[in-house]
């Protein structure tokens, strides 16, 4: 008795053999190692090496910035920003019983939020009640940042402002 030898067929025109996925596999993550390397360069040729021209007055400047955040919570005072109408910035503030805070020197900015060109200087007014006033112009997105002093203390308001 005689075996015949198997015979092997030839896969159909355009079906997707064992050799064809192995290919766009490594095809694959060989794109993926490319690209992956090509951002690797880049960002080694563009990086400065420095992270801060000086990070240890970044570190104490950061302290002092957190140690004003406990002096404001412990004041317990809150600012309301409104814009009454076209142009105008108001502030109301108050203190930790919700007494309206009329004795304070407030004065603050506005910057655009992607860009240092159009800086706007507010000096505010008191109008009463706690409420303050600025005249501004306020087309698109500004961020406030504003501080509201007092012989002794002081607090600082940032807020996003974005016009309709």
């Amino acid at each position: 008795m005689t075996q015949a030898a198997p015979s092997a067929v030839p896969p159909a025109k355009g079906a997707i053999t064992g050799w064809h996925v192995l290919a766009g596999m490594v095809l694959f993550f060989a794109v993926i190692i490319a690209v992956d390397t090509l951002f690797i360069i880049k960002a080694y040729r563009s990086f400065s090496g420095v992270v801060a021209s000086n990070p240890y007055e970044a570190g104490l400047a950061f302290n002092r910035t957190l140690a004003q955040r406990q002096r404001e919570e412990a004041l317990g005072w809150t600012a309301v920003i409104e814009r009454p109408e076209p142009g105008v910035v108001a502030l109301r503030m108050t203190d930790k019983a919700g007494q309206p805070l009329s004795a304070l020197s407030l004065t603050g900015t506005l910057d655009r939020p992607a860009t240092e060109v159009g800086r706007q200087i507010l000096n505010f007014k008191p109008t009463g009640d706690g409420w303050y006033r600025a005249a501004a112009r306020l087309d698109g997105a500004w961020d406030l940042r504003a501080t509201a002093r007092t012989a002794q203390d002081q607090f600082e308001i940032e807020s996003r402002l974005v016009s309709p």
